[in-house]
């Protein structure tokens, strides 16, 4: 093989690997702002984590219902439909696991419209969990997803696939997005602990790809 065309299959590889391993954030939220509190949702607060990894630590202390809420999607000049929302994710991180309800979900809401509604204030509720085929190991950096998995996800978060759905509601396509969150489960046991990292979301309007990816610090 001729010496420049190597040099540059080989520039092109050690490029490619290079880019796949930059996580690109969006959008960036501290836990000690208003925006954090907002974020947090009124839920228990999350705190540092002592071992310095970035990110928001959750830690269940009391054999109680606590859990944590993080609500990461606020609409903008025009309404999103659940058919136009592409993928949900999260970079966490799982150090305590006792069972299923260890591990974190999402869940997304859309618009109540008086007619129907499943909730107070929203119209339906899709969970996301973890698919039961699915492994985490404890302490591993994984970037969980549902609906499709993140075109752009960091090469060294293995992509770990939430799409076993449960809907509350009618769950049409053509419902308006409230908000989307990723929870804990309040029945979750004692000493459970969570570190999310960032949350993200992608949507489809029309032709336009709309990735959000939010780092949490």
């Amino acid at each position: 093989m001729n010496h420049n065309i190597q040099t540059a299959i080989l520039q092109k590889i050690h490029n490619d690997g290079h880019q796949q391993n930059i996580e690109i954030y969006n959008g960036q939220v501290s836990l000690s702002s208003p925006a954090g509190t907002t974020v947090a949702g009124g839920e228990q607060a999350p705190v540092v984590d002592a071992d310095g990894r970035s990110g928001w630590l959750f830690t269940k202390t009391a054999a109680d219902a606590s859990k944590f809420n993080y609500y990461f999607y606020g609409e903008g000049n025009k309404a999103v439909t659940l058919a136009e929302l592409q993928s949900v994710c999260a970079n966490v991180t799982i150090d305590n696991y006792q069972d299923f309800t260890s591990i974190p979900f999402f869940v997304i809401y859309t618009k109540p419209t008086g007619v129907g509604d499943a909730g107070a204030w929203y119209h339906s509720r899709i969970i996301y969990t973890m698919d039961p085929s699915e492994t985490i190991m404890l302490g591993e950096d994984i970037e969980m997803y549902s609906i499709n998995q993140q075109a752009n996800h960091h090469q060294n978060k293995r992509p770990v696939s939430f799409n076993s759905k449960i809907v509350n509601g009618d769950g049409a396509d053509t419902e308006e997005i409230y908000t989307i969150t990723i929870h804990s489960d309040s029945s979750a046991p004692l000493s459970t602990q969570i570190l999310v990292n960032s949350v993200g979301f992608t949507i489809k309007k029309g032709e336009e790809i709309i990735n959000r990816r939010i780092n949490l610090i």
